[in-house]
């Protein structure tokens, strides 16, 4: 079968990898996001799929908009059996959804987290089970008719990257079930009543204060390594762990200090400190910080 494939981060690499693998799947054309300068530097950088499908020698195309009709002509020139959609970034226009079957995988349990950051939003939230949505495309932001769910736990202390990862792989054997077995499976539609949303995170949503451990220890794991969370100070929390989501204390007071880390108090709960990076400075040792601030017991840690 012949594949048109959108898609541009590591996710959706993955899955292009594993539809390389196949035998049957030929993917005939890659469309994903324009190359965008990185860094402090800003060099212009390919996205991990476009450096993938060149080394496959599979066309790519990089449109900055999709439905420019120069584009959707170009497109429809392509035969194929199906496009398949893994967080490409931006919608599909009508002639092209008619074009082809177009299956998007989505990284949450439709309907809940339609959006572009799935993954951590059930992170932020604390959910005890997660997945990945194959589903047919239609004009809006995933609202498509599911074709199948598949779930997994998510453990109290997994961090996004891990998370990440594992829903690459279920994504990826997800992918190959649908277009193998396409035929076989009824799109349900999804309950609107339940739908939720989420957004792109920014660098702002990192900011956080001592209010709540448990939000404060959510968003350390929903937002590490990007854009990481930090105090209003610039301070970042580089390693921290949840230690109590419900005492009541004086929020910033150092509780403990130990040969590791701190334990300092938010006004509700408390949270394990062992390194952080002070603004404009190299990540080190809590220890190392206070050390150098004269800080002790009972003083505020910001």
């Amino acid at each position: 079968m012949n594949i048109i494939f959108m898609g541009t981060p590591d996710y959706a690499q993955k899955i292009l990898e594993k539809l390389l693998d196949e035998e049957n799947i030929n993917v005939v054309a890659v469309y994903t996001q324009p190359d965008k300068p990185v860094g402090r530097k800003k060099i212009m950088t390919a996205p991990e799929v476009k450096v993938l499908a060149q080394e496959k020698n599979i066309p790519v195309y990089q449109p900055n908009k999709l439905r420019d009709e120069e584009v959707v002509s170009e497109l429809l020139a392509i035969e194929c059996d199906y496009i398949v959609v893994a967080a490409y970034g931006q919608i599909l226009p009508r002639a092209i959804l008619d074009h082809a079957p177009c299956i998007n995988l989505h990284a949450s349990i439709l309907p809940q987290y339609r959006g572009a950051s799935p993954i951590q939003q059930t992170l932020l939230n604390d959910d005890k089970q997660t997945g990945v949505t194959a589903m047919l495309m239609e004009e809006g932001l995933d609202t498509g008719d599911i074709l199948k769910i598949e779930t997994m736990d998510v453990p109290k202390d997994m961090m996004l990257e891990t998370l990440f990862d594992e829903l690459t792989v279920l994504a990826t054997t997800l992918t190959v079930d649908i277009l193998n077995n396409f035929e076989t499976f009824s799109a349900k539609k999804q309950d609107e009543t339940q739908a939720t949303h989420c957004k792109k995170i920014t660098k702002k949503d990192g900011e956080v204060n001592f209010e709540s451990a448990y939000d404060v220890y959510n968003k350390y794991r929903a937002f590490t390594p990007w854009p990481g969370i930090y105090l209003e100070s610039g301070m970042k929390l580089k390693k921290i762990e949840l230690l109590d989501k419900c005492s009541l204390y004086e929020a910033g007071k150092i509780l403990e200090i130990n040969s590791d880390n701190i334990v300092v108090a938010c006004t509700k709960g408390a949270i394990k400190i062992f390194t952080v990076q002070p603004q404009s400075k190299k990540e080190m040792s809590v220890i190392s910080y206070i050390n150098g601030k004269r800080l002790a017991l009972e003083d505020t840690f910001l």
